[in-house]
């Protein structure tokens, strides 16, 4: 694909000039960072299990004349870049990248990156990320020395997506959105063509939680139910009951879904069991409506296990919120991606689907507004159906440069926070 010229109608040659230079800068990057790319794919980590990957961005960085921060769990790392005479409590401009891999196998056999490790990938693009977000690094750190950038930014190499409820509180347990005014990144999506990028304002992912609920009684003979309590049936109601109780309490355009994966109790015909178990998934696409979900269930449990004499304990496991994408945030990537490589908003796919996939990227945009936008790394013409999460998922290379392209004019064209 060849990338076409910023359009710039209207525009003055001084004006255009920068545009032009930043472009020659990512493509003179491009080369490395697609075989950083590739050497990540042959090599992928687990969460809290990066320390290769960490370790080639920080020498990379440090190369680069930057200073790079591993966090506290050895996995991991933040990078300022702060121009000379910035003003006290100036907010920083951020981007994140996701550096783990998934605990499935590389199914690819027609590349030569295909993953050295057995029951470990890249399946899910956190190798493209990371590279679109060294790369900006690479082209702000050139910036900094010539005085180009303006504003402080912030890069963000995180552990963990992958495991729930995720590395980004890792992150910001370390301080990594202390003083962050807005915060960005970009996910693959293999749906999408090279060269553009999806947007959606409010929710673009959805929450994701997980519980168990434990009935426990006395136990006794079937044929003397109403002496003790009946926990089979007890169970079975919970499960029958709760979806559509929850349903009816909260907002039906959250979007919440209960769905249970796993009931146990009993070990023989005749005899009423001490103990049962179910074990679901509480799906959800709207922030409100996740945040009152664990309250609600405590309720509606309490008041069935009630009815059947039960005692009852839930563990409620958090998982993710939703990613809710803030308006002016993708006002600014639209802008900036339009201006950078359409002219006319082709390279802008709006109103993008919502995924009920979890992304902990929602954790940012608890601390300050941002963004997620979906880069497009399907090859034009490209009619094989690839997904996230699995083994034989791929990418377009050339996306490395369009998200670099995108970050960096974000920091360098933009003084707005």
């Amino acid at each position: 694909m060849n990338r076409p010229e910023p359009a710039q109608p209207g525009v003055t040659p001084a004006v255009a000039r920068p545009a032009a230079e930043l472009r020659a800068r990512v493509r003179r990057l491009e080369p490395e960072l697609i075989a950083f790319r590739r050497d990540l794919h042959r090599h992928p980590e687990l969460g809290r299990q990066e320390f290769r990957t960490t370790n080639l961005l920080r020498d990379r960085l440090v190369a680069a004349g930057l200073e790079p921060r591993v966090l506290p769990g050895g996995t991991g790392l933040l990078v300022d870049l702060v121009p000379a005479g910035t003003a006290p409590g100036t907010e920083f401009l951020a981007f994140r990248a996701d550096i783990d891999a998934l605990p499935i196998d590389d199914a690819k056999t027609d590349v030569p990156y295909r993953s050295t490790v057995p029951g470990r990938a890249h399946a899910c693009g956190h190798d493209v990320h990371t590279s679109v977000v060294l790369g900006t690094g690479l082209v702000l750190a050139g910036a900094l020395r010539s005085g180009e950038l303006r504003r402080p930014v912030r890069l963000v190499f995180q552990p963990a997506e992958e495991v729930m409820p995720g590395g980004a509180l890792d992150v910001i347990k370390a301080g990594g959105m202390d003083g962050v005014g807005r915060i960005f990144a970009v996910h693959c999506d293999p749906k999408v063509e090279v060269g553009r990028i999806a947007l959606r304002v409010g929710a673009i992912t959805s929450a994701c939680d997980r519980l168990v609920l434990h009935l426990d009684g006395p136990g006794g003979h079937t044929a003397r139910p109403h002496l003790t309590t009946d926990l089979v049936t007890a169970i079975a109601r919970m499960a029958a009951d709760l979806p559509a109780a929850l349903a009816r309490r909260m907002d039906p355009r959250w979007g919440v879904s209960l769905v249970w994966g796993r009931i146990a109790s009993g070990s023989a015909p005749n005899v009423i069991p001490q103990h049962a178990e179910l074990e679901g998934t509480v799906r959800c696409l709207e922030l409100d409506g996740w945040r009152e979900a664990p309250d609600l269930l405590h309720e509606l449990i309490a008041k069935l296990a009630e009815t059947y004499r039960a005692k009852w304990t839930l563990d409620y496991h958090r998982g993710v919120p939703p990613v809710v994408n803030e308006a002016v945030s993708v006002a600014r990537l639209e802008e900036t991606m339009t201006a950078r490589f359409g002219g006319d908003g082709a390279e802008v796919v709006e109103g993008t689907e919502q995924s009920l996939g979890g992304e902990d990227f929602s954790w940012y945009l608890e601390q300050a507004p941002g963004a997620l936008a979906r880069l497009g790394v399907r090859a034009p013409g490209d009619t094989t159906v690839r997904d996230l999460h699995q083994g034989r998922f791929d990418v377009d290379e050339r996306a490395i440069g369009v998200g670099v392209e995108l970050f960096s004019a974000l920091a360098l064209e933009d003084d707005r926070i």
